[in-house]
């Protein structure tokens, strides 16, 4: 996978989705498959098995028997190609926040003389905290600074002598905007600065081709688009020429090169093994492996051009019959990942309402409501349904009743 395929061509006749790989419920419309992707089938007997036949009756004997040390891996593997990644270059474990913080400090540790990390205001506030904290950590100089999305190309161009690292989420959480990664991987290569793309709503959404960008690291949750299950574990990419020398922050026990040797002094792993920190989460990972297999044969490209399609008629259906709910992605789908934001002032109490008609998506303050359009699962007739369902609530203002005023702890 060395092509990134952006087309709005929608006439190849798409033989997505695989709709009958997933444990969908039933009379559900699932949009929000950009926050949590829903259950694969065969996950759970996956973990039970994991559970009862390894952890049960191996015990210990486990880590190896049921090869629970090279799962980090192994796993990995399975999530470059989706990456566009060579194999041996992703790693799991830990969260993304963990992650991002490896890839930060190494990106750092990489340009020593250069004291500014770039970043742009849409990118995730978690992002946005690790970075803060990472230059009150350090009291070192450093210098966070965040521009407009529009504005990252032209900072680069103007201030490249001075940033150290580039830091970007690839799709906005909340409107869906897309970054050229091609473009400002270039443009901060350059400058002479480190490129750390987070992957998050990108990977399993849309064509990602890490080896013909040249970025030197990525990071991505897997439970989005991946299905990988609530609390699945993050992934770090590391261009394969600095895997053996990348120096990592977080310098973890199952990183070192030789971990039951029990050394008192640290000694990296010489492979991405040493972006390892801790002790994996078996069982998620084991969730996370079998959701995978819904990935076998699927071609990347036909994902993006089903989305386009998909969400096209998403945006057209809805202004069409609410032209009230404001437009918040771009227009052009070439300029957006594989998601769908309407700005609505009482937006928070018309996706509550929405949800309990059986269309599930979610809600970004202040007033944003999401809507995930993934492929696999999704076809033209739960688009069309899903936007009765929103023509409903609208012309019958249910969104009104009180019962849907009251936020929840997770929007």
């Amino acid at each position: 996978m060395t092509q990134i395929d952006n087309s709005t061509d929608t006439a190849t006749p798409i033989t997505l989705p695989r709709k009958q790989l997933f444990d969908l419920p039933e009379g559900i419309i699932y949009l929000d498959g950009n926050s949590l992707g829903p259950l694969v089938k065969g996950v759970d007997a996956r973990v039970r098995a994991v559970i009862l036949d390894d952890w049960r009756e191996q015990l210990i004997r486990a880590w190896n028997t049921a090869g629970w040390m090279e799962q980090s891996v192994k796993v990995g593997n399975l999530i470059a190609p989706i990456i566009g990644a060579a194999s041996g270059s992703v790693v799991m474990g830990d969260t993304l926040s963990i992650k991002l913080f490896q890839a930060l400090c190494a990106g750092l540790t990489m340009r020593p003389e250069r004291k500014v990390i770039l970043s742009d205001s849409g990118n995730f506030p978690s992002d946005l905290y690790i970075a803060q904290g990472l230059v009150n950590l350090k009291n070192a100089g450093y210098v966070l600074h965040i521009v407009a999305a529009e504005e990252v190309a032209d900072c680069l161009r103007r201030q490249s002598d001075e940033i150290a690292v580039v830091m970007l989420t690839e799709v906005d959480y909340r409107s869906g905007r897309l970054h050229d990664m091609q473009e400002i991987t270039a443009l901060a290569h350059a400058g002479g600065a480190v490129t750390i793309w987070d992957l998050a709503h990108s990977a399993g959404a849309l064509p990602i081709s890490l080896t013909a960008t040249g970025a030197e690291f990525a990071v991505g949750c897997t439970y989005k688009y991946l299905n990988g299950g609530p609390g699945a574990p993050a992934f770090i990419y590391v261009r394969p020429d600095l895997t053996e020398t990348v120096e990592p922050a977080l310098s973890g026990w199952l990183g070192h090169a030789e971990p039951f040797a029990f050394e008192t002094t640290y000694r990296p792993a010489r492979s991405i093994e040493r972006m390892r920190v801790g002790t994996p989460a078996v069982i998620q990972m084991t969730a996370l492996e079998e959701a995978l297999k819904v990935w076998d044969g699927v071609d990347l490209a036909e994902i993006r051009r089903a989305s386009i399609a998909l969400s096209t008629l998403f945006i057209a259906e809805v202004t069409r019959r609410c032209p009230q709910l404001v437009l918040a992605s771009p227009a052009d789908p070439a300029h957006r990942g594989s998601q769908v934001s309407f700005a609505f002032e009482q937006g928070y109490a018309f996706m509550q309402a929405l949800i309990d008609h059986g269309v599930i998506g979610d809600f970004r303050a202040p007033n944003l409501m999401r809507f995930g359009i993934t492929p696999l699962y999704l076809d033209r007739h739960d688009i069309l349904q899903a936007v009765e369902t929103i023509e409903t609530i609208w012309a019958n203002k249910l969104w009104q009743q009180q019962r849907y005023q009251t936020a929840q702890k997770v929007t």
